[in-house]
């Protein structure tokens, strides 16, 4: 489990495919903090586990299903990603409570430099329904923020400069593709209010 607090960012060293699954290879940010094999880390807010560490990269495995509903698939050498470690329980949950189990990706339609900040607007893979509504939480590649406006298919979030400057964001543009990952508690609320009308 994760907060959608990115730590840092990673380029990416190496892609190596294997059958219908993706070896991802990244520069190690982690060599002065503990990080081990079978450890949970987010990537732009997927959830991956390490399976190989050295001296100066480590290698996680995205399979065909990962591949296929998130933006890891277009990943190319020197791509920045937003890397965030699992939650500890004595850490604050400064974010809001992100599993890395992405639900779809999203397309940069739009982006507003506003002297400090950044609109970044966003049109959904997937219809966005009741799960994603104003003033709520969603993880873009990892990152809690909040929705400012939103209708079926598009929506928006404010971007500080800090977030701008310490995510992949400072590097997007439009066009580019996002992981999206709804508020779970607006996901379990939508699932029961929907079960309570279908009965």
């Amino acid at each position: 489990m994760f907060t959608g607090i990115i730590e840092c960012t990673a380029k990416v060293h190496r892609l190596n495919r294997n059958r219908n699954n993706l070896y991802i290879t990244l520069n190690n940010p982690f060599l002065d903090k503990e990080i081990k094999i079978n450890q949970s880390i987010c990537h732009n807010g997927v959830c991956l586990s390490v399976m190989n560490i050295n001296q100066k990269t480590y290698t996680v495995i995205a399979s065909e299903e990962t591949l296929l509903c998130t933006n890891l698939n277009f990943l190319k050498i020197k791509d920045e990603i937003n890397l965030e470690r699992g939650i500890t329980l004595h850490e604050r949950l400064n974010g809001h409570i992100v599993q890395g189990h992405v639900d779809t990706i999203a397309t940069i339609i739009k982006i507003e430099n506003k002297s400090g900040s950044w609109i970044f607007s966003f049109k959904s893979k997937k219809k966005l329904d009741d799960v994603v509504v104003k003033k709520g939480s969603i993880a873009i590649n990892g990152i809690s923020l909040t929705i400012i406006t939103c209708d079926q298919h598009t929506f928006n979030v404010s971007i500080l400069s800090y977030t701008y400057e310490k995510t992949n964001l400072h590097v997007m543009k439009i066009g580019d593709i996002v992981n999206v990952e709804f508020d779970i508690l607006g996901k379990y609320i939508n699932k029961t209010i929907q079960k309570m009308y279908n009965k």
